[in-house]
């Protein structure tokens, strides 16, 4: 599992101003900046074709909370 202040890092060395955001918006918001699709903590995990995805633990952690 990705520490929020390592998120944060890799946020703030893409111009994201964290602020009080939550860790899973966070990452929504990496992901946009990558050009990824926002899909972190989404039923896209049940069929994630991305298994090196620097995000899947946290994101399946995510999905199995809502």
């Amino acid at each position: 599992m990705i520490k929020m202040p390592d998120v944060k890092k890799l946020a703030s060395q893409l111009g994201i101003k964290s602020g009080r955001i939550k860790k899973a918006e966070l990452i929504r918001l990496i992901q946009e900046a990558e050009d990824n699709p926002q899909c972190f903590g989404t039923e896209r995990i049940q069929d994630c074709p991305e298994v090196s995805c620097l995000w899947r633990e946290d994101c399946s952690a995510e999905f199995a909370k809502a």
